[in-house]
């Protein structure tokens, strides 16, 4: 037998050996700076002690010295323009897709029977805010329509807890960028997904929750009636300050167009800002040019005259594209932008932290308190990433920016962790205070929504995060890390999966009604929740299972096992970056023999 031959050539696997090989398979082809696993005794996701193998400062001399400062100066300018370009890419990236999305957008929300169901509403929530890129917009029309009775805060709900989900496809899209080398894909895609993972574990176990019991609208109606409530607060806009002076030469969007969309107060006109102005001007009371000749009444004498409208000033004012073509401009050339600019951040961070530098950086921001209060370093961590959040005004923006440090292996994965939460926790005090900017007609559902926002991310720290054995995220996204470095395509899988196919999928089901999308929804979550717990107790209890259940041998290969959907796709895109290393398809081929799986002990 041929595949008993290839398998007798390797040495014997046992089930620990079968469980650690996709995390041996994902360092083949890596760079020669990576850890390599062998025998599961070094862990791809540990920082690596670094040493100093450049001159040091005493060695060099004065024209070396001189040579290695303006070197480091033109490399922090470097950074600091890509990061800032980065940035404005961003800022265009959620125009396009505004330009793009934001009218259907508008239509989703529109259908109030299709918004009572509550799975229905979680969905909406993640394609809006997948469609227009920004959870602030999407939190804003969910504003409007409660505000005019369009919406009740029940049914809005469900919403909110998707704009949170659909808001983490930012840090995936970036993640993509580092996917040349396996090694930084697998950490900075782990990194991304750990922000997803937590956002879907939250809506899922919140959202059964809410439809039965409303803790968060109770909760949030507390806190309403318990706050007197004073408009006139405003978020701080530092980081807008430093980039409309770019973004605005590019591209302005009309907001109450956008806005409008959701409540049904939509036009036919362009999302594209025309006129961004008024000039007052004063007339002499000279009748002669007015009246009939300039097509209305005649001001009084010395009078103030109608306002001038003056222009916008951008690349778009005044253009005959429709605003669908506008938005594909603008998403080809942010998306090139974007990915420059990551490549030269990630160039830029591995030539300069180096040595003693890069390990310098690494302990003050992986740093632990000492015993007995190093448990309060995450929730330092929480703190520094609500605040960091707060003052940029930007969850995307703060993400983004985390993922190529953990590619790079400046920041840990478990330190990563809890500065995501705390963008989640920053990005709804921004939100919060922005409502308290709102109309007094809009302030109680304005502030009410903000503060739903607000609860449902502590309710997830308090589920995820608190307990040490339940921070399910860091496993999971680990598990991802090591599958995307081995397979690259199931990071493009995913990102389809979870952000829309999944989504349009149950907002299709949703369409036809309550009953067919439990008919259809029902068994098919059932189904993946008793394949989880069988996974599980083939792992930790397998003498619990019949003998058939022991082992997934006696299913399909393409059911068990991403081999042969792996040579689909290599077949249908027959580049390197989508295969696996040979090494490392020999192998899983034949640990993957069913033959093989039958014999080990369990």
């Amino acid at each position: 037998m041929p595949n008993s031959l290839t398998c007798a050539q390797a040495p014997p696997a046992t089930l620990d050996t079968v469980g650690l090989v996709d995390q041996r398979l994902g360092n083949a082809g890596t760079s020669g700076s990576a850890p390599i696993l062998e025998d599961g005794d070094v862990d791809p996701w540990a920082l690596p002690q670094l040493k100093d193998t450049g001159q040091s400062w005493k060695e060099l001399s004065m024209a070396g010295r001189v040579l290695q400062v303006v070197a480091g100066f033109l490399k922090a300018c470097g950074l600091l323009g890509s990061l800032y370009l980065f940035i404005c890419s961003l800022d265009t990236l959620s125009s396009a897709f505004q330009l793009l999305g934001s009218k259907v957008a508008g239509d989703i929300f529109t259908d109030n029977v299709v918004l009572s169901n509550p799975v229905a509403g979680l969905v909406i929530g993640v394609l809006v805010t997948v469609l227009v890129q920004s959870s602030s917009t999407s939190s804003s029309i969910v504003v409007s329509m409660v505000a005019s009775k369009l919406l009740t805060v029940r049914a809005s709900v469900p919403v909110i807890m998707g704009v949170n989900v659909g808001t983490s496809i930012t840090s995936t899209l970036v993640s993509m960028a580092q996917s040349g080398d396996r090694d930084e894909f697998r950490r900075a895609f782990g990194g991304s997904a750990v922000h997803g993972v937590f956002n879907w574990l939250t809506a899922l176990i919140l959202l059964p929750l809410e439809s039965a019991a409303a803790p968060l609208e109770r909760l949030s109606a507390l806190a309403l009636g318990a706050a007197s409530l004073q408009p006139g607060g405003h978020a701080p806009d530092i980081l807008k300050v430093l980039t409309r002076p770019l973004t605005r030469l590019i591209v302005q969007l009309d907001a109450d167009v956008i806005t409008g969309s959701g409540t049904g107060n939509a036009t036919n006109s362009s999302l594209i800002k025309r006129w961004c102005g008024t000039k007052g001007q004063t007339t002499a009371g000279n009748r002669s040019n007015c009246g009939a000749a300039a097509g209305g009444p005649c001001p009084e004498r010395d009078s103030p005259a109608a306002e001038e409208t003056l222009p916008c000033r951008h690349l778009f004012e005044g253009t005959a594209l429709a605003d669908l073509a506008v938005g594909f401009i603008l998403l080809a050339a942010s998306l090139l932008v974007l990915c420059t600019c990551l490549v030269l951040i990630v160039k830029l961070l591995n030539s300069t932290l180096r040595g003693r530098i890069a390990q310098a950086v690494r302990t003050i921001i992986n740093a632990d308190f000492p015993f007995p209060f190093g448990w309060l370093s995450g929730y330092l961590a929480i703190l520094v990433g609500a605040g960091l959040t707060f003052v940029l005004q930007s969850s995307s923006v703060f993400t983004a920016a985390i993922v190529p440090l953990m590619g790079v292996r400046v920041i840990s994965l478990e330190r990563a962790y809890p500065l995501f939460l705390g963008s989640n926790i920053g990005t709804t005090t921004t939100a919060l205070l922005a409502a308290l900017a709102s109309p007094s007609d809009m302030l109680i559902s304005a502030v009410q929504v903000a503060l739903i926002h607000f609860f449902f991310n502590l309710a997830g720290i308090l589920l995820w995060y608190v307990v040490p054995v339940l921070r399910l995220p860091i496993p999971l996204a680990k598990r991802f890390g090591d599958l995307t470095a081995r397979y690259r395509w199931v990071a493009v899988a995913y990102l389809l999966l979870s952000f829309l196919l999944l989504p349009l999928a149950a907002f299709g089901l949703s369409l036809a009604g309550s009953t067919a999308l439990a008919a259809v929804g029902g068994p098919l979550v059932g189904l993946v929740l008793l394949t989880i717990l069988v996974a599980i107790l083939q792992r930790h209890r397998p003498a619990w299972l019949p003998r058939r259940l022991r082992s997934w041998a006696w299913l399909p290969l393409w059911l068990r096992s991403l081999e042969p959907w792996d040579r689909l796709v290599s077949h249908c895109c027959p580049c390197k970056a989508c295969s696996p290393p040979q090494a490392a398809a020999k192998e899983a081929h034949c640990y993957e023999n069913p033959e093989v799986l039958a014999s080990q002990q369990l």
